[in-house]
């Protein structure tokens, strides 16, 4: 079984779950906005991605957007920004699905079939 984090309301949330139940994929589901990940799965799921720290962030969210992160974030290192994206679900890239030995951030259907 894998954790699915996701915020319900995304519309490639929906897509991602729908894909999950389509493929018969048991899963864990976990609301974003209502249970933040704590700083220590972050950074687990972090190290275990072997992706750029920048890929966990919503870069098209409106709170990313309103707080300027995108000239901030260069500035600031990769502890700071554990911790801010640690602060709030709605900074953080979705849906995450975590496994095993693999975290898939964002839905590309292709990687989540090799995956998954």
């Amino acid at each position: 079984m894998i954790k699915f984090i996701c915020y319900p309301k995304c519309t490639t949330c929906q897509k991602a779950k729908k894909w999950l139940d389509d493929n018969k994929i048991k899963y864990d589901h976990r609301d974003i906005k209502e249970d933040n990940p704590s700083l220590e799965e972050l950074t687990a799921w972090y190290k275990m991605s072997g992706l750029t720290l920048k890929k966990f962030f919503n870069t098209s969210g409106l709170l990313y957007k309103s707080m300027e992160l995108k000239t901030k974030l260069p500035t600031m290192s990769d502890e700071e920004q554990l911790k801010l994206l640690a602060t709030d679900g709605m900074l953080v890239k979705r849906p995450i699905a975590v496994g095993k030995d693999f975290v898939l951030v964002g839905f590309k259907e292709s990687d989540w079939s090799e995956k998954l």
